[in-house]
């Protein structure tokens, strides 16, 4: 079965529930690292830790993290080596966030997105591979691109 990390705060609850019963159907075992009580809800900087150490240490290929933005879920994830986190609004930025970043988190506002346009999202996000339909002379570059970002990475965390 397929694994998907997912959190929110209290602003990103709601679409957060929605996206979750959208990957369940999908076949998705899904793990809620965030708010799980409305009552009792979880900051962003709460939240987005936990997710980002979960990528980082490779218990979970990609994540989804919600807040009211999406950025403050994306500030504090993008914290932490390997984290790649974008935020975005419709599917197109969902797919060229994986085919040209290689974003490894996909972060969205409650306030802002849908849920028939989150959950799009989240299935572009999922589907789309790193390179994904780009031409061979861009995925060359991206490729190269990526590995200088993990130099500058290295020389920031030695």
């Amino acid at each position: 079965m397929k694994k998907m990390l997912i959190g929110s705060d209290k602003s990103g609850f709601e679409l957060k529930e929605a996206i979750k019963g959208h990957l369940v159907k999908k076949g998705y075992e899904v793990t809620d690292c965030g708010t799980t009580d409305i009552e009792q809800p979880k900051g962003y900087f709460v939240v987005a830790p936990v997710a980002a150490k979960k990528v980082q240490d490779k218990e979970f290929e990609k994540a989804i993290l919600i807040c009211g933005t999406g950025m403050g879920m994306a500030i504090v994830a993008n914290k932490y080596k390997g984290i790649y986190a974008a935020v975005c609004e419709n599917t197109y930025s969902a797919e060229k966030a994986r085919s040209i970043n290689d974003a490894n988190i996909l972060t969205m506002g409650g306030w802002i997105t849908g849920s028939i346009i989150a959950c799009e999202m989240v299935d572009k996000f999922l589907e789309t591979e790193f390179t994904w339909g780009l031409e061979e002379w861009r995925q060359e570059f991206l490729k190269s691109a990526r590995e200088q970002v993990k130099e500058i990475e290295e020389s920031i965390y030695k």
